[in-house]
């Protein structure tokens, strides 16, 4: 018989229901919990009990009215066909304020103002969002650590809409709201900036991205690799550490020369998921801000090279040559 493996299965441990650990506003937990068995498939098999507050419904009004303006301005731009909204869905967009505008806050609607009046409450909801994970972590003597590593993201966000733009005098530069054109922003910034590529800092967060899917991967893998030993017991495991932590940290050692231990793991994938858009946010910040070019300051900077100039710079109207 083989032995038990929990890389494609997983137990779902089911007892009685259960309210959550003692927190500073118990009171203020609502609606009765329940097991689900979907639920049960990717955490803990219990939904429920939540807890809005103030901050909860802020940040649930706030984005529901983002999202709503978006697509219902993209709704209209297809003559109010759902069919046509779908088939395009991933073309469609709102697209920021037109340059000629600047920095104004008094925008027509149909030229700028609705995307306007969307990041609005984009931002309402980033923030009460980040202020309700902050405020339960409180409340349950926890650390911040999980907001700190929100407000990272939301630094790349914000340098995107609002830093970058305000730094820029224009609200044009603010990304549009869509699939493929907000892809196609991204191409046209790298292509208008001599090439995002040669950028240290986007350098930097690529790496840290990457390394950040490998750390994951690795300490995921550990763990489940050793889960029929109780490897994902952790804190069991810390106190009294057994075959599976054992066999873990000799792996690590065998294959990478140094272990981890079960809490610097931890500390180094939310430094590396944290470095990604912190470096990304200072890249762009920088961009067409501070270096108008990134090619030509990778070569003056001996970060890229001087390619020879293979052609002739002044170009020729083919009707002017004469001939046949």
């Amino acid at each position: 018989m083989a032995e038990y493996q929990n890389i494609f299965t997983a137990v779902q441990a089911r007892g009685p229901l259960e309210m959550g650990a003692h927190s500073t506003d118990m009171e203020y937990r609502a609606g009765k919990p329940f097991l689900s068995w979907l639920v049960g498939k990717i955490g803990y098999a219990q939904f429920g009990p939540i807890h809005l507050g103030y901050m909860g419904v802020l940040t649930i009004v706030s984005f529901t009215l983002w999202l709503n303006i978006i697509g219902l301005n993209m709704l209209a731009s297809v003559g109010w066909d759902p069919i046509e909204f779908i088939r395009q869905l991933f073309w469609l967009s709102l697209e920021p304020p037109n340059a000629k505008y600047g920095l104004s806050l008094f925008i027509p609607l149909n030229e700028g103002g609705w995307y306007m009046i969307a990041s609005f409450f984009f931002l309402i909801g980033l923030i009460s969002f980040w202020i309700r994970v902050y405020q339960r972590a409180l409340a349950l003597g926890m650390g911040t650590h999980v907001a700190w590593g929100i407000a990272a993201g939301f630094w790349l966000i914000l340098v995107l809409g609002l830093f970058r733009p305000i730094a820029m005098g224009s609200w044009a530069e603010m990304v549009p709201y869509g699939i493929f054109p907000h892809l196609d922003w991204t191409t046209a910034f790298s292509l208008k900036y001599g090439n995002l590529f040669y950028n240290p800092f986007h350098a930097l967060s690529i790496t840290f991205l990457y390394g950040s899917a490998l750390l994951f991967a690795m300490h995921g893998g550990t763990i489940l690799a050793v889960g029929h030993l109780g490897g994902e017991r952790e804190i069991d495991q810390i106190v009294d550490r057994g075959t599976a932590t054992e066999r873990a940290a000799l792996f690590w050692r065998w294959t990478m020369g140094f272990n981890a231990s079960m809490e610097s793991i931890h500390r180094w994938a939310w430094w590396f998921a944290v470095l990604t858009p912190i470096t990304g946010g200072i890249g762009i910040l920088l961009t067409g801000t501070v270096v108008d070019n990134w090619y030509l300051w990778a070569v003056e900077h001996s970060y890229a090279p001087t390619y020879p100039q293979v052609y002739d710079p002044i170009a020729v109207d083919p009707a002017a040559m004469g001939g046949n």
